[in-house]
């Protein structure tokens, strides 16, 4: 930390009053005003309830005007704004903030950049199946590049929440269900964001989200609480957070949810002993949208002014759009509620960050011309192809005629078949606010752009099988293409689902394409795993493409027609059944593990094992592992293991290295992930993998909450994904520990 920030934030502290000090805490976003006589949210809600039509909201919107409260700007009661992302309102209320206000303390634009900004990266959950942390720091990059020139400072981003539970929403924004992954992707989200210097033109702050255990919400329903040891909270859904942390992230957004019956945004637990103390976060917090008023609702606030009173107090900066900071904490401080150090050190931490980022000395860090010239270049498109590609992952590939079905011979006639073939606006999927639907590429787009001869019709009219239209396209067909899954709305914040399973409409139009015993080729485009029992039945081959952004479709055709290689590998587990929820790789054993016999931890209604498992992926090649070798280093194990491609073509191979303690004081998971490595291999090519794992990284925390690694048996296993792997086991001692 520099001390000439502190020094010059502590002559602004002197020369502040308490109400500008308070406005430096509020964060509101521009209201909408003029076109109805409803609020926005209700506005919303009627739309997701059916009470209006899309087209009539789209009408009212249109009619609507944005306030700013410029006469609040003025008068230093904001100190920031979200959901700004044109460089030129950005700029018209800076010129306010820096001309016309008192002190002239610039604003802090901050804005959703989930999965890029105007050029549209794969949902985290999909680019996390590339595993590679040198692809998510590009694209972090490129989405800072993007976001930076249309006037943003901070991004409420990277979502390292652990997701084990594919009913939960949000599971889309994240890297999924296991924790070394998620810290890994946070970590290089965090890097790709913020680059080298974060005062830079073209820089912006990581706001990390959401602190904690959000991804752990009870029955996968959203906002929901979180009740869990804390053996398994230190274990499982911290580590991402603090890996972020040490990448540098700036920000820390706490979560929605209790933990263990105390909201995180009045935790003081959270946010003081374990953000500020023990990990030594100097950086700010910024509540979650009203969340801070919502602790009305949890029951652990009387009222508004109590929950501001215990969220300053516990160690939230900065308020989002809920206003109890602006409305009551100069009556708190001043009659001694709340203590004016306490305001003091908010307002502190956020004038940190406007420093950090350069903002005092250049608050206009773009303008219009910038900001035209910055989006959808060639270059981004390319990245945003890549990493489509690269996201994807081929689920089944079944032989015909004695070879595997895809990649696709072009001289094949193809039929084309479900809307989101078409669709270009779905390929974005959840959180991707700054796309424009006509920036996508649509499957069939693409097809047609690569010269290849098809057929198209959405198969389903007025919600039923269109048999008529299924036949006069599928009757002269090689090969049938069939594209399911959710639309971008049924994923992301607010879309939990009880059933995770394909719409039955979808499944009846696959039902029907396959009764004409041509090759089917399921092209999945959905923002959570899916329960896919019945499509993996009934398809020849799926290709699970996830909401890929704007190159979707031209990836696709690269993958489909063997110009790439997929490579891609699961990392949320897809259960064979809804009610199987939360299904996750790293589970615990019972004392009666689940097997054939009737007195085991089984469903009686569905298999054991998932319909694919984490850490699965196929490719147009085959992989064969061989010789896996542990050896005892001075403080960790080498791992080592021979990687063939058996195949015809290159590829690459996602090894994965997973552990298990085999006999501990406190019950240990069947496997955890340890390391991996993605390594290229040429037709008939062989290398040695090798992994390093430091003994330190083998232990828990016991009953009494202290770290241990204990001696005894460690198992490894090395292979293609979490199921089908070698392993060989090793003996840790004492002696070789310290």
């Amino acid at each position: 930390m520099s001390r000439k920030y502190e020094d010059r934030i502590q002559e602004l502290l002197n020369k502040m009053t308490l109400q500008e000090k308070v406005g430096q805490l509020r964060q509101c976003g521009p209201s909408l005003v003029g076109a109805f006589e409803v609020s926005f949210e209700e506005l919303l809600d009627m739309m997701f309830d059916g009470r209006i039509t899309q087209e009539e909201f789209a009408r009212l919107m249109g009619t609507a005007k944005q306030d700013f409260r410029e006469d609040d700007l003025r008068d230093g009661r904001i100190g920031s704004y979200n959901g700004i992302g044109d460089a030129a309102t950005a700029n018209r209320l800076q010129k306010i903030a820096v001309t016309e206000t008192r002190l002239g303390i610039p604003l802090l634009f901050g804005y959703d950049v989930i999965h890029g900004f105007r050029t549209v990266t794969p949902i985290p959950l999909a680019e996390s199946c590339a595993w590679e942390p040198e692809l998510w720091e590009r694209t972090g990059r490129m989405a800072a590049e993007e976001a930076t020139a249309a006037g943003v400072h901070m991004t409420f981003a990277p979502m390292v929440d652990v997701s084990k539970d594919a009913r939960w929403g949000r599971i889309s924004e994240g890297a999924g269900e296991d924790t070394l992954l998620a810290g890994l992707y946070g970590a290089a989200k965090v890097r790709g964001f913020q680059g080298d210097d974060l005062s830079a033109a073209d820089s912006m702050a990581a706001c990390v989200k959401h602190f904690a255990a959000y991804g752990a919400a009870e029955a996968g329903r959203d906002y929901n609480r979180v009740d869990m040891s804390m053996q398994r909270l230190w274990e499982e859904y911290l580590p991402p957070y603090k890996a972020c942390i040490e990448a540098g992230a700036r920000a820390i957004m706490p979560a929605f949810n209790d933990i263990n019956g105390v909201p995180c945004s009045v935790n003081e637990w959270l946010l003081k002993e374990v953000l500020r103390e023990k990990w030594g976060f100097d950086g700010m917090t910024v509540s979650d949208a009203n969340a801070i008023a919502e602790c009305v609702n949890h029951g652990v606030a009387r009222d508004r002014a109590e929950a501001a009173a215990l969220a300053l107090e516990a160690g939230m900066d900065m308020d989002m759009t809920s206003e109890v900071y602006i409305e009551n904490l100069e009556k708190l401080v001043t009659e001694g509620q709340v203590k004016e150090e306490s305001l003091d050190r908010a307002v502190a931490d956020i004038l940190r960050i406007k420093f950090e980022l350069g903002l005092f000395d250049h608050p206009y860090r773009t303008d219009e011309e910038r900001q035209s010239r910055a989006m959808l270049k060639p270059k981004y498109r390319s990245l945003a192809r890549e990493a489509a590609v690269k996201s994807m992952v081929l689920l089944k590939n079944d032989a015909a005629s004695g070879e595997m079905l895809l990649p696709l011979d072009k001289s094949k006639k193809i039929a084309v078949f479900g809307e989101l073939a078409s669709s270009k606006s779905e390929m974005t999927g959840a959180w991707a606010i700054g796309a424009e639907g006509n920036d996508c590429v649509s499957l069939t787009e693409a097809l047609e752009a690569e010269g290849i001869l098809f057929t198209y019709t959405e198969g389903i009219c007025n919600g039923k099988v269109d048999r008529g239209a299924i036949e006069e396209n599928a009757a002269n067909a090689d090969v049938l293409l069939i594209a399911m899954g959710e639309h971008k709305e049924e994923s992301g914040e607010a879309a939990s689902r009880a059933d995770i399973s394909i719409p039955e409409v979808q499944m009846k139009l696959l039902e029907a394409l396959a009764a004409f015993s041509k090759p089917v080729v399921v092209l999945l485009f959905n923002g959570r795993p899916l329960t896919l029992s019945r499509v993996h039945e009934k398809a020849t081959a799926v290709l699970e493409a996830w909401h890929p952004g704007v190159e979707a479709g031209n990836a696709l055709v690269d993958i489909l027609y063997g110009k790439e290689n997929p490579s891609g590998k699961l990392t949320a587990t897809f259960p064979f059944a809804s009610g199987q929820c939360p299904m996750y790789y790293a589970h615990m054993n019972t004392g009666r593990p689940g097997g054939k016999s009737k007195f085991t931890s089984k469903y009686l209604d569905t298999p054991l094992e998932p319909v694919y498992p984490f850490g699965y992926g196929l490719s147009y090649t085959s992989y064969e592992y061989r010789d896996l070798k542990i050896e005892k280093k001075e403080k960790a194990f080498l791992v080592s293991v021979y990687v063939k491609n058996v195949g015809s073509r290159a590829g690459e191979e996602i090894v994965q290295c997973y552990v298990q303690d085999k006999a501990a004081k406190r019950v240990r998971p069947v496997k955890l992930l340890k390391a991996f490595d993605k390594v290229r291999l040429e037709a008939g090519e062989e290398k040695q993998v090798c992994f390093t794992v430091p003994f330190e990284e083998l232990g828990y925390y016991d009953w009494n909450m202290k770290y241990v690694v204990e001696d005894g048996e460690f198992v490894f296993y090395v292979g293609k994904n979490s199921s089908d792997c070698l392993n060989a086991s090793v003996i840790l001692e004492r002696s070789e520990r310290r």
